[in-house]
Formats: structure tokens, C-alpha cells, sequence
């Protein structure tokens, strides 16, 4: 049971056809196709479907992988990790605690301090800037 649910439906009232195949279809954006990749503004990265606040600016780097990419959340409590065994791979999918929309994917090869490389859909988040 999550804390935020809703119908297809519903969601696809309130998202783009690009957020709902990311976010409730476990899509993925093409690479370097997101303006958030290259988004150098302070704030918080949010949940695009629910508005929980997932990532910081403070703690993303450019990963040259063409997605957003983080090396920590703005709070553990508000991701949830999922083996994944899609595609042939094993993977470890993040998904938004509050509305089990999908984010990306987690891997090891992350920068210090925690080493892990939070690889996120722009078209998942919603960039609220710092004022």
C-alpha cells in the first residue's frame, strides 16, 4: 500500500504521456535528451507524479551517462530500491516510496562519499529551485 495511489487514468490526467511511460511503465528517456541532465541550478529534485522530495542538487554530478545522476537521496526514507531482473540484468530499480513511481536505477560506480551512482529519468522529477 502506498501513501499516494491512483488509477492509470488519473495519472495520465495530471502527467505527460512521457512521465507516465517513465514513471508507472518502468520506461526509460533516451539519454542526453532531458534538460535536467545538464541543469546546473540549486534545489531539490522531486517525485514528478507526487511531489516527494527525492534528490538535492547539492549532491549531483555529471556522470556523462546522459541522465541525471546522484550520489545520494535527500533522504533514504523517501526511495525504495527493487532487485530488477529485466532485460537479462541484474539491477537494483529506485522507485518514489510515496507513490512506487519509477526513477532509474542505482549502481556502484558513484563518485565519494557513498560510491553510488543514483542514474534518474529527468522526465521522473519535477526541479523545484532554490530560493
Amino acid at each position: 500500500m502506498r501513501e499516494v495511489e491512483k488509477t492509470k487514468e488519473e495519472w495520465q490526467q495530471e502527467l505527460s504521456s512521457q512521465q507516465c511511460f517513465v514513471l508507472f511503465e518502468k520506461g526509460t528517456e533516451r539519454p542526453f535528451s532531458h534538460p535536467y541532465n545538464d541543469n546546473k541550478e540549486e534545489g531539490v529534485y522531486a517525485c514528478a507524479a507526487c511531489g516527494t522530495p527525492l534528490f538535492s542538487s547539492d549532491h549531483k554530478f555529471d556522470s556523462g551517462t546522459g541522465w541525471p545522476s546522484f550520489f545520494k537521496p535527500v533522504n533514504d526514507q523517501n526511495v525504495e530500491e527493487i532487485v530488477d531482473r529485466s532485460h537479462g540484468m541484474v539491477r537494483t530499480e529506485v522507485v518514489c516510496k510515496t507513490c512506487g513511481g519509477h526513477l532509474g536505477h542505482v549502481f556502484s560506480d558513484g563518485p565519494r562519499p557513498t560510491g553510488l551512482r543514483y542514474c534518474m529519468n529527468g522526465a521522473a522529477l519535477k526541479f523545484v529551485k532554490s530560493v
